[in-house]
């Protein structure tokens, strides 16, 4: 049985043996327990920010509260307990007339054989159905390949399922970091922690939208400085919860895409459900059909949570 998640919320000064200091408002950390002293978030705090030759830590107005855990550097996950991993279903379910992307057209689903036709084929008692799906490879949460931006990158079918399976999980909870006129993640915000060989996994809170007009105006996205950084942190994957990785509103350029496929870096775009998986410690999966001279197709993204958490 684990506890619940618990930040501390406070100002700081901070000194240096060898000169100087820095201050902070409104600072919040990750806490491992919710009985910890001052001195203790104080320290916390330090290994956090990853700070050499401090003097001296003073924390003001300090509250702890039940809240999410971030992601804070220092606070690692406990250990398992014999539960079972829990899963987190990130993927919109597709279902016929849906909306995506608005000007891509909706996925239609006829059906083949229907099952009072196919009881004339098979014995007695033993009935099937066969349906036909139509649909734009853009529809609900998929991947982008290489071969979606570039004519010679990979194709879906020739992505290597190493980068797709089990990726360590690095889930950015931004729902409180970013505004309507402050929409782009930047590359200080995601700076926090070491993301080599992980899914970068952004909870902006948008996908609440999913579906609705409000969903197509507005979004969150990923700037040009942030792809960079992710690529030179050595990423796998990056995904998101919201209309677009690129700011669809900024004309016709798309730099995330642009960036990140080139890298061989592959994007998940429409995810859901991202406030239900912790900062560190899931794995992510979303792997595509093996389609050849195909860039885009919709996935069954998904999260393994330790028990732990």
């Amino acid at each position: 049985m684990t506890t619940a998640p618990h930040r501390a919320h406070f100002d700081f000064s901070i000194t240096f043996a060898n000169g100087g200091g820095m201050h902070g408002e409104g600072f919040r950390l990750d806490l491992p327990r919710e009985d910890l002293s001052a001195e203790e978030i104080g320290t916390l705090l330090v290994r956090h920010l990853g700070l050499a030759l401090v003097d001296e830590v003073h924390l003001r107005d300090l509250r702890i509260v039940e809240e999410p855990h971030r992601g804070s550097r220092g606070v690692e996950a406990p250990s398992g307990g014999g539960a079972e991993d829990r899963i987190v279903d990130l993927s919109h379910p597709i279902e016929a007339g849906m909306i995506t992307y608005p000007g891509l057209p909706a996925p239609t689903i006829a059906p083949f054989l229907t099952r009072a036709a196919s009881r004339e084929r098979y014995a007695p008692g033993t009935e099937f159905a066969m349906d036909v799906i139509t649909m734009i490879g853009n529809t609900g949460t998929y991947l982008d390949a290489p071969w979606h931006r570039y004519g010679d990158g990979d194709d879906l079918a020739a992505l290597d399922l190493r980068t797709l399976v089990g990726l360590p999980a690095e889930v950015f909870h931004l729902r409180d970091a970013w505004s309507p006129e402050r929409r782009g993640i930047r590359a200080a915000t995601l700076a926090d922690r070491d993301l080599r060989g992980s899914a970068v996994l952004l909870d902006t809170g948008w996908s609440r939208l999913f579906g609705t007009p409000d969903y197509a105006e507005g979004a969150p996205y990923l700037t040009e400085d942030g792809a960079r950084f992710l690529v030179e942190a050595g990423v796998r994957l990056v995904g998101i919860d919201s209309l677009n990785i690129d700011d669809t509103e900024s004309g016709g350029e798309r730099p995330a895409h642009s960036i990140l496929l080139a890298a061989g870096v592959h994007v998940v775009e429409h995810l859901t459900d991202l406030d239900a998986v912790p900062s560190r410690g899931a794995r992510f999966t979303a792997a595509p059909p093996a389609i050849r001279g195909f860039g885009t197709f919709p996935v069954r993204a998904f999260a393994t949570v330790p028990a732990s958490h």
